[in-house]
């Protein structure tokens, strides 16, 4: 027999069934209905319903019947009219005879009967026999060995399972021998695993540098539309596609007999699966990719070292660190909003949180070899939540609203590392603002020099101009008056030239050759030399410090206020030229001679 595709709706008075049944003919339809026993026959269709309310048969039941989609569309009346069948969206559920409860164990035994067989047919060429892989018999655990293993799985009721599946560990859990280590130390290990992979620099950066990450906190799952009120609106939110209802058609519907403690166990690993799904869901934007499986692998503690937990509390510390540790996007705010997001997804009902085990039973289903993970969790999980009471579910999404969760409880010391790291931020903008103030006092200075040489460039220019009414040969005459004058001022180390010289000052050089030019050329050539000098001070200034520059442009200021003491202490006063044109202030000797020629 074929169990065909279905799906159940109601409404205050009906049960609505719509069975898909292709390719059959309408006159070998045959209903049974029986209080809360529904069974429908077409040949070769056969479907079992153990409905959550009563129907009756009492003529008012009718069908419709699709050729063309080969759809049966049932109208069952209520026994009592106005009734709320709750769980129709659960169809495993459904599909178990009423009263079944199945107590066999999870571990399958195989028998090795099948293996000694396959080993007498084995042919005459075994010496040909050669596949570059070493092979052991797998030996069957007792019953006896089987107990004492560690437990783990939903409901800590596997063991021996990674036994046989050495090669696929690796890239399923973090934990290596898991057969061989209990609890605690898969506990303490999950711990120092976390504390090595912790990078504060890449939390640094995640928290800096936060951009991405505030549009992400920005995204709106899906789940965040439905309402939280009661499991009847949240039933009504939530619609299962076609993939998910094949899905749920081919569970193998089982009850799970749990003590108090596995029970708890059970629920907390239920919020650790879903934080992880959250988490992954906020940040590939509701997108599945390549990363998916091992993003909620990763993040759970319950998937990636088998862990079973004690309190809400523990399963919020254990997805905080795994959270900073671990994936691509690493900041507290992620943590945060998984939290608010999966306490959403509980209030929403047993329908959202079956979609989501349903999306993970996907990603994993298609992802090697992520889909031991579905044998050992999410296949049961996906079937006893259909069986949960909503009063349950609506308790721990109280106490996970209520539950607080604090950057000091990781025990990351992410307080003093933000702490330090603003200590650092802070020095940093105050020696950029520093240096922005130092660079802004030397534009300054520079300023203040250029605006210097070009006055002195202006006193040059009048001093050739000068020298040149004057006449440059023998003009002894010239000097001579100034020093008749001016009994007080220094004779020149040439009395040729017109301008007062210093020998003692740091602006001109203690060498001169006034030999070999005239006093008009050579006073020009100490005038570009100090030029020169003046403006190479200037570029010192200003990649130095503000300081250093004040004190070179006073001592600049400095030597010209002596220059010019010095200059009208003799009494005659340089004129500076209207017309500023520094080709005019170096000429040569053939120039000048040549001037005298034409003249």
């Amino acid at each position: 027999m074929i169990t065909p595709a279905f799906d159940l709706s109601q409404d205050a008075e009906y049960l609505i069934l719509s069975i898909r049944v292709p390719y059959t003919r309408t006159s070998e339809f045959d209903l049974y209905i029986d209080g809360s026993d529904f069974k429908f026959y077409a040949k070769p269709y056969f479907l079992r319903l153990s409905l959550p309310g009563r129907i009756v048969e009492d003529g008012r039941e009718k069908a419709k019947f699709d050729i063309d989609k080969g759809l049966v569309t049932l109208w069952v009346p209520k026994e009592t009219a106005g009734e709320h069948f709750e769980g129709l969206q659960m169809l495993t559920s459904l599909l178990a005879p009423k009263g079944s409860r199945s107590a066999k164990p999870l571990i399958e035994d195989l028998s090795t009967g099948c293996g000694e067989a396959a080993g007498d047919d084995e042919d005459d060429d075994e010496e040909e026999f050669d596949w570059q892989v070493e092979q052991e018999v797998y030996k069957e655990s007792s019953e006896e060995e089987l107990r004492a293993l560690p437990k783990y799985g939903f409901g800590n009721q596997r063991s021996g399972v990674f036994a046989r599946l050495q090669e696929e560990l690796s890239d399923v859990t973090d934990i290596k021998n898991p057969e061989g280590r209990p609890a605690a130390e898969r506990r303490q290990a999950r711990l120092d695993a976390e504390a090595a992979a912790f990078s504060p620099d890449h939390y640094l950066a995640d928290l800096f540098e936060d951009e991405e990450i505030k549009g992400l906190l920005k995204f709106r799952p899906w789940w965040t539309k439905l309402s939280p009120s009661t499991e009847q609106e949240g039933e009504a939110a939530v619609s299962f596609n076609d993939g998910e209802k094949e899905q749920l058609r081919k569970f193998t519907n089982r009850s799970y007999l749990l003590d108090k403690t596995s029970r708890y166990q059970v629920w907390l690993s239920l919020v650790d699966i879903l934080l992880a799904y959250s988490y992954e869901v906020r940040s590939t934007e509701g997108e599945h990719n390549v990363e998916s499986a091992w993003t909620i692998r990763k993040l759970s503690g319950t998937l990636c070292w088998l862990e079973t937990y004690s309190s809400l509390q523990d399963v919020l510390v254990s997805f905080g660190r795994r959270v900073l540790c671990y994936p691509l996007y690493r900041h507290f705010s992620m943590v945060s909003a998984a939290v608010r997001d999966t306490t959403k997804i509980l209030q929403s009902g047993k329908a959202c949180v079956l979609q989501c085990l349903l999306d993970i039973h996907k990603v994993f289903r298609e992802n090697d070899p992520a889909y031991i993970l579905n044998d050992l969790y999410i296949t049961d999980y996906c079937i006893w939540i259909q069986r949960v009471k909503s009063k349950k579910m609506s308790a721990l999404a109280a106490t996970l609203q209520k539950a607080s969760l604090r950057k000091k409880d990781l025990e990351l010391a992410l307080e003093e590392l933000e702490q330090a790291a603003a200590m650092v931020a802070a020095e940093e903008e105050e020696g950029e603002q520093g240096a922005s103030d130092c660079s802004s006092a030397s534009s300054d200075s520079s300023s203040d020099s250029s605006d210097e040489s070009e006055e002195s460039e202006a006193e040059g220019q009048g001093c050739t101009k000068s020298n040149r009414g004057g006449g440059g040969g023998g003009g002894g005459g010239g000097g001579g008056e100034m020093s008749k004058d001016n009994p007080l001022q220094p004779q020149p180390s040439s009395a040729a030239s017109p301008i007062p010289q210093e020998p003692t000052s740091p602006l001109f050089p203690a060498e001169r050759k006034v030999d070999a030019l005239p006093s008009a050329s050579e006073g020009s050539r100490q005038l570009i030399q100090e030029l020169g000098e003046r403006v190479a001070e200037g570029l010192r200034i200003s990649h130095g410090c503000i300081y250093e520059a004040e004190r070179k442009c006073s001592n600049s200021a400095a030597a010209k206020t002596e220059a010019r003491s010095g200059g009208s202490s003799g009494g005659t006063w340089l004129e500076p030229s209207p017309h500023r044109n520094p080709l005019l202030i170096v000429q040569s000797q053939d120039d000048l001679d040549q001037s005298d020629f034409i003249c």
